[in-house]
């Protein structure tokens, strides 16, 4: 048992995790999952009424009484460590279980075919699916199959079925999201295609790609064998390169070089097949040979073009690197990987479906990861939080990949990487930057302080810190008492080890799994983190100094969206109660309320407040970031269901004057975490459409104790303090009431971005 399973062993653990979905869900499990899915997930319920104040207005009610929340305080846990669930939690638990099923597909399948002006003839859903997994967008993709389904169910067609569930299989697969890509495969296995080459290769190569990926290789191979049966001659090369690639996963060099010289590929396999080839030498004990073959790759790498020149070398560096590595020869290895970080650079944005038909499941990330921990281990700190900064901003590249309207400004989107002069030189003298990078052993933390800069190597592995941040946030939104005791072991594994200074502002950078983790609910011997130090988060070091730069002292002008009317199920009396509450503190203020809280009137007013605070309910969709959601009021009524602003939609916004954006909606700040940067979701989006300071929740918040946030927030703001010190004062203002004393009430929030805004008094 290493150190960190050992602390985490004692103390209760929250409740059992349900299914893990795959590597982009994995380091949270299930639980998250509840949380991440819900279409509908209400705040805590309350005991609200319904509310009746709808329209815009530049004139509000008086501040109104928060209604009270039935969420029960820790004090009325039961023995067991654990209190009663809300019903919040609970129904986004139930929305998990039913997330990605044939049922939710198929409705969400008629809801989209219904709002489609044409409907195309039923194959072309196929078709547009296909394509739309082939450049990776990846709801775009489950979206045109679910019409599909509908389509099918409606004629009774079994081929077009069979069809559908292939290329569900497809899609999930290449998410990432390994459970159900293995259902719909099978599914499809059960259908009955009128061309079974056209349905059971494919889903056969779906199983083997998720049994490799799961790390099972001989459960891989097995499936790769039964694809070859109904293989078509075109198909048939992709499958034995992936035979290959599992063949030398289970150690069996003999047969995957039988099989990789029987394999004859030409044109975009090429590349491929080289990587393969260079991998097998390695896995043959041949680094010499390899890295013979890796170099004369490099001169015949990129007949597509510069962009595709250089993704090619990029994977012919990383095999030199790791050559060099298996020849002890670790100066030319990071010579290699850096170099093959500058071809990253480089790189056009665009998904490859080619890296997951062949098994070899590319990840730009790993480069970085390399590069970073050879830095490390020659001591030079500075090298290694440049690459680190330097990964964040690739890994935001290839999930935008230009698929926003206008095309994505690199600089707008993650900032220039500065000196580290630069950061010293904008930080006071009461500030820090923590900077974390999990490795697959190690945490690399780095503190940035105006005198200087520590690095730190911490021996806690990346499974290990998955495993800890599920255990603390099972114990938080369980409200188990146990949750300070997760708190005070993370505090020791995390914190304890940088010798902060008393007082000092935590500016903290996290990654991976950390960025679920809410460090004010951290525990040490000076009590929680927030009781010690103001805080606020940033996705990067580089857009940190580049939202300082923007306005930070700004009017006092309210632009507020509310609960919208979608339907009953959907009604959020206590947000609205939120809104009104919150608008006597604003100078000038537009109030946007139940019909008139759509998705029409987002985009015409939402530009024209300084504070955009928005209380309704959102989805992060972990399939596809840019598909999360906040769900907003249809214009036509009744409504047949919400009119969702997608994140895709906040890139394309104008909101240079809006400088705090709030968004009092379960889960906001979660989404999927990509490798090297932030969860992906809202928060970058807002980011890039010109917001300076964003202020999120990380679960499903209670009525009472966020009306108690928001109010002491913004009279924080408005008497002048700046936001990082307003936040620390809102959530301090909930912990001292006893009903809500649990992190559950008073640590849901975030503050990201520019931590220093404040409003100028009386404007």
């Amino acid at each position: 048992m290493d150190e960190l399973e050992h602390r985490l062993a004692s103390g209760q653990a929250g409740a059992p995790l349900a299914r893990t979905t795959a590597a982009l869900r994995a380091p949270l499990g299930a639980l998250l999952c509840a949380l991440l899915l819900g279409v509908a997930a209400p705040r805590a319920a309350s005991a609200a009424g319904s509310g009746t104040g709808s329209g815009a207005s530049s004139a509000t009610k008086p501040a109104a009484a928060a209604p009270g929340s039935t969420a029960k305080s820790a004090a009325d846990a039961p023995a067991s460590g654990l209190a009663p669930e809300s019903q919040g939690f609970r129904e986004a638990a139930e929305r998990e279980r039913d997330a990605e099923t044939l049922k939710s597909l198929t409705d969400e399948g008629r809801l989209l075919l219904s709002r489609d002006r044409v409907e195309l003839p039923a194959y072309d859903y196929c078709s547009m699916s296909v394509a739309a997994a082939e450049r990776g967008d990846f709801r775009d993709s489950i979206n045109a199959a679910a019409r599909a389904l509908v389509v099918a169910q409606r004629t009774d067609n079994a081929d077009l079925v069979a069809l559908s569930k292939r290329d569900l299989a497809i899609a999930y697969s290449y998410a990432g999201d390994l459970d159900d890509a293995d259902k719909y495969a099978k599914e499809a296995l059960a259908s009955h295609p009128k061309a079974p080459d056209q349905v059971f290769a494919p889903a056969n190569k779906v199983l083997g790609d998720v049994a490799l990926r799961r790390g099972d290789a001989q459960a891989a191979l097995a499936a790769y064998d039964e694809s070859m049966l109904t293989a078509s001659p075109r198909f048939r090369p992709l499958v034995q390169l992936s035979i290959t690639n599992a063949q030398i996963a289970i150690g069996d060099t003999g047969a995957a070089r039988q099989t990789l010289d029987s394999t004859e590929v030409s044109g975009e396999l090429a590349p491929a097949r080289g990587r393969i080839e260079g991998k097998l030498l390695l896995a043959e004990g041949k680094p010499a040979e390899a890295l013979k073959v890796y170099q004369a790759q490099l001169a015949s790498a990129g007949a597509g073009g510069a962009s595709e020149a250089s993704y090619d070398n990029l994977w012919v560096h990383e095999g030199i690197g790791r050559a060099y590595l298996a020849l002890g020869d670790k100066d030319h290895a990071r010579e290699a990987y850096m170099a093959a970080v500058d071809d990253s650079e480089k790189i056009r944005s665009r998904f490859r479906s080619d890296e997951f038909k062949t098994g070899l499941f590319g990840d730009t990330q790993s480069v970085f990861e390399e590069a970073i921990k050879l830095t490390v281990d020659a001591g030079d700190y500075e090298g290694a939080w440049n690459l680190s900064e330097r990964s964040r901003a690739r890994a935001l590249l290839d999930v935008v990949r230009n698929r926003v309207e206008a095309g994505v400004n690199d600089q707008q989107l993650n900032g220039t990487v500065p000196t580290l002069q630069t950061v010293r030189d904008a930080l006071r003298p009461n500030e820090a930057i923590v900077e974390y990078h999990s490795l697959k052993d190690t945490l690399v933390v780095w503190v940035i302080r105006k005198s200087g800069l520590s690095g730190h190597t911490l021996p806690l592995k990346r499974a290990d810190i998955d495993t800890a941040v599920t255990d603390v946030r099972n114990a938080i939104v369980h409200r188990s008492k146990n949750a300070i005791t997760y708190g005070d072991k993370l505090y020791a594994l995390l914190i304890a080890p940088l010798a902060l200074q008393p007082g000092e502002r935590l500016i903290i950078v996290p990654h991976g799994a950390l960025h679920y983790l809410p460090f004010q609910a951290l525990h040490g011997p000076g009590g929680f983190l927030i009781e010690q130090h103001p805080i606020a988060l940033e996705p990067s070091a580089s857009v940190a100094m580049q939202l300082e730069a923007r306005r930070q002292k700004v009017a006092s002008n309210l632009v507020a969206f509310g609960n919208p009317r979608i339907a009953p199920a959907y009604a959020l009396p206590g947000a609205q109660a939120e809104v009104e509450g919150i608008a006597p503190l604003f100078a000038t203020k537009a109030l946007f309320l139940q019909g008139a809280a759509t998705r029409a009137q987002f985009r015409e007013s939402a530009p024209d407040g300084r504070v955009l605070h928005v209380a309704t309910h959102a989805q992060a969709d972990t399939i596809d970031p840019l598909h999360s959601r906040i769900l907003l009021a249809p214009a036509t009524q009744p409504a047949d269901g919400p009119d969702s602003l997608l994140a895709l939609d906040v890139y394309n916004l104008k909101l240079n004057d809006v400088s705090l954006v709030t968004l009092s909606a379960c889960e906001t700040g979660l989404g999927r975490i990509a490798r090297g940067d932030e969860i992906l979701g809202f928060t970058r989006a807002f980011f890039y459409a010109g917001a300076t300071s964003l202020i999120v929740s990380m679960w499903p918040v209670a009525d009472e104790s966020t009306a108690i946030t928001m109010r002491t927030f913004y009279s924080q703001l408005s008497q002048g303090q700046e936001a990082i010190d307003a936040m620390r004062a809102a959530q301090l203002a909930v912990m001292k009431e006893p009903r809500f004393a649990h992190p559950f009430f008073w640590a849901p929030f975030d503050l990201m971005g520019g931590w220093r805004l404040s409003i100028a008094r009386g404007s």
